[in-house]
């Protein structure tokens, strides 16, 4: 609801008022009533909305049943460009516009075989956090490292190398080509085996405002120009999650651009 094009795309019904999807109506109708010049009260009811969540999802998301963030976003990016998609036959879609970017994926089996090289378009980065330290300090307490985020962001540098072992193993080498106008992060965290779920609590510094990604992964060129792409973000939304992998409950933090407040 911060994302200012998305949302006055979704003040207007006339937009999406050929589309049949249940979903889009109901994202549509939250963010009327969120953003209605007559509406005094400091908070409005998603039921109608969660409802259209749940029948969509055919119960992946549930009514008082914590989800994993990024799976749900990622699945309401997807299911809401899909629809907004089909309504008017178009390829692309306001979901596309504000989110999407693209990487180039360098990807290497083996020696012999050479190196594939493919573009892939992204709606979220996925950002790969260091493994958590194995000691503890003089007081038997846990280290809890802090890492800035320029530092993970060398995943995307070109040059980086990242190991993967499924479908195969391989070393793969990922650059931006291009970036969004909205861009989502999100930590890798949380790692599941057979037994159990792991969470990595180290900390991510990262400015609030002008994170300014040319300074620290190469970006490309507008086409046929020399100037540079817009590269420079502020940050209007964080999710973060307290208490043990599993458990504990996620918070978010939305910021009120017109007091500066969170």
């Amino acid at each position: 609801m911060r994302v200012t094009p998305l949302r006055n795309f979704f003040l207007i019904p006339e937009n999406y008022a050929d589309s049949k999807s249940v979903l889009v109506h109901r994202f549509g109708e939250l963010t009327r009533k969120i953003w209605h010049a007559r509406n005094f009260k400091g908070q409005v009811s998603p039921h109608e909305f969660l409802q259209a969540v749940m029948k969509a999802s055919k119960k992946r998301f549930r009514i008082g049943a914590q989800s994993d963030p990024v799976e749900f976003m990622s699945w309401l990016l997807n299911t809401l460009h899909t629809d907004l998609k089909s309504s008017r036959t178009k390829t692309s879609s306001i979901i596309h516009q504000c989110f999407q970017g693209e990487l180039e994926v360098v990807k290497e089996i083996n020696a012999k075989d050479g190196a594939e090289t493919s573009r892939m378009p992204f709606l979220m980065l996925g950002l790969d956090l260091p493994p958590p330290p194995l000691f503890k300090d003089v007081m038997e307490k846990n280290i809890i490292p802090q890492v800035p985020l320029f530092n993970i962001l060398k995943k995307f540098d070109g040059e980086s190398v990242t190991e993967v072992v499924r479908p195969r193993v391989a070393r793969m080498r990922y650059r931006v080509t291009r970036l969004p106008q909205y861009l989502i992060l999100h930590m890798r965290r949380f790692t599941k085996n057979n037994f159990f779920v792991e969470k990595n609590p180290i900390l991510v510094n990262f400015p609030v405002k002008n994170l300014e990604l040319k300074d620290y992964i190469p970006l490309p060129s507008k086409e046929g120009k020399e100037e540079r792409v817009r590269s420079k973000y502020d940050l209007i939304a964080n999710i973060v999650h307290d208490g043990k992998p599993g458990e504990g409950a996620y918070r978010v933090f939305v910021q009120r651009k017109s007091e500066e407040l969170w």
